[in-house]
């Protein structure tokens, strides 16, 4: 029996079965393959240039002179972004198709890039940081619900085994591209303080690759969701946490790992500050380190990618964690340029690896329609502990030194790492269940 629709009304949308669903997964992943690697070359280039540890901390800190403004600064980022993951997944669990979502908080995020720059370049002095501090605040808490849209439909369009090598080659062609721009922008475009303010500069680069690539995704192909959501509130979503989490102990472990090395941030705002008590931080060694930071994660990204799809995620989670952790008492114990070249070489390899591992490895839990509050509950202690720990090590930083800071990032990421020793690959379990 048919559904009868109101003269020049749109018919509704038929309902895939699983198969129908898989097919159009496999006849359109070449079309989404391409598409989600432009966005990751344009796009992720220019988000780079203002996630690196080194423009927006140094901008910071030159406005404010202090340690502790830094870490509020980078803090109010991540705070954005624990506030805002829950309730994107109340945004999308219900829909069918989440692109309309993906493209509208993807331009909200593009729009504080657009704000900072204009701020950097028409404010001085305290407006301008507090500014600083309210449009970071906003692309993160944009940047939380991009991340939960964004991922669910990467989960949707790209199959499990094809996810890794994507996402590599994604990081390596955006960390390729930031690792040139973030030379130029240092060398001619803080370095020469290019348009009357060299930060702003970058961050107006930073602005048009991110809609560049926004525009790449538009050509991504999404399919209907066979199964979803009833519709849920906020604080009925926020009630059936604890459920979800005991319903599956090993996600459970995982979101403790993830959370445990994402407050390994801590010391992240100040990798370059640290350094520059032995070098000095001109706009020439800004781009130096910049560019070891991101051609390490850039290239190490290949690697990451291979062996998730190989080995599983659970592997690149363990294995770049512990690089991660390395890396940063090599940062303590350089105390020349080469060294620490090689050590933000660890860090961000490191770094790249933790992104790549724990962003999908979350995807291969439990049941699609329970995926994107699974994303958003894990981003939400992944981003509150990134908030946390910047303003506690701004804390220490300035008033115990730095090295308490890297003393403590070491401790959590070494928790991390025996944490995610108890977490079976999640590809085994699920192979288990189907035999």
């Amino acid at each position: 029996m048919r559904t009868a629709v109101a003269p020049g009304a749109a018919a509704p949308e038929r309902i895939l079965t699983e198969r129908e669903y898989r097919v159009q997964v496999w006849r359109d992943l070449r079309r989404n393959y391409i598409a989600n690697l432009a966005h990751g070359l344009l796009g992720m280039t220019g988000f780079r240039l203002v996630s690196a540890p080194t423009f927006v901390p140094a901008y910071v800190f030159l406005l404010s002179g202090s340690q502790l403004a830094v870490g509020f600064a980078l803090s109010a980022q991540f705070l954005g972004m624990a506030l805002s993951s829950i309730w994107g997944a109340t945004l999308i669990e219900h829909r069918r198709r989440v692109m309309p979502m993906v493209h509208f908080v993807g331009w909200m995020m593009r729009v504080q890039i657009l704000a900072l720059a204009l701020s950097a370049w028409w404010l001085t002095g305290g407006e301008a940081l507090v500014a600083a501090c309210i449009f970071l605040t906003l692309f993160g808490f944009f940047g939380g619900m991009q991340g939960v849209s964004f991922h669910f439909l990467l989960s949707k369009v790209i199959p499990v085994n094809k996810r890794g090598r994507l996402t590599g080659m994604r990081n390596f062609l955006g960390g390729l591209t930031a690792a040139g721009v973030a030379w130029l922008g240092g060398k001619y475009l803080v370095g020469a303080n290019a348009f009357g303010n060299g930060y702003a500069s970058t961050f107006f680069v930073a602005f048009v690759l991110t809609s560049l690539g926004i525009t790449a995704l538009s050509f991504v192909r999404e399919p209907a969701s066979p199964q979803v959501r009833v519709r849920r509130r906020l604080l009925g979503s926020l009630r059936d946490l604890p459920e979800l989490l005991r319903a599956d102990p090993t996600f459970t472990r995982f979101f403790i790992a993830r959370a445990l090395a994402a407050f390994g941030m801590i010391a992240v705002p100040f990798y370059a500050i640290y350094a520059s008590r032995y070098v000095d931080l001109s706009g020439t060694m800004l781009g130096a380190l910049s560019v070891a930071f991101l051609l390490a994660q850039t290239f190490s990204n290949l690697v990451w990618g291979r062996m998730a799809d190989r080995y599983g995620n659970r592997l690149v989670f363990l294995v770049s964690v512990s690089l991660w952790a390395a890396g940063t008492v090599l940062l303590l114990v350089a105390g020349n340029l080469p060294g620490f070249v090689v050590a933000f070489g660890a860090l961000g390899a490191g770094l790249g690896g933790f992104q790549v591992g724990s962003q999908n490895l979350v995807l291969e839990f439990g049941s699609r329609s329970d995926l994107p509050m699974r994303i958003a509950v894990s981003d939400t202690a992944c981003y509150a502990m990134m908030a946390s720990g910047p303003v506690l090590g701004g804390l220490l930083a300035q008033t115990l030194g730095f090295t308490i800071v890297f003393c403590i990032a070491i401790l959590v990421k070494s928790l991390a790492v025996a944490a995610i020793l108890s977490v079976p690959e999640p590809r085994r379990r699920r192979l288990v269940r189907t035999l």
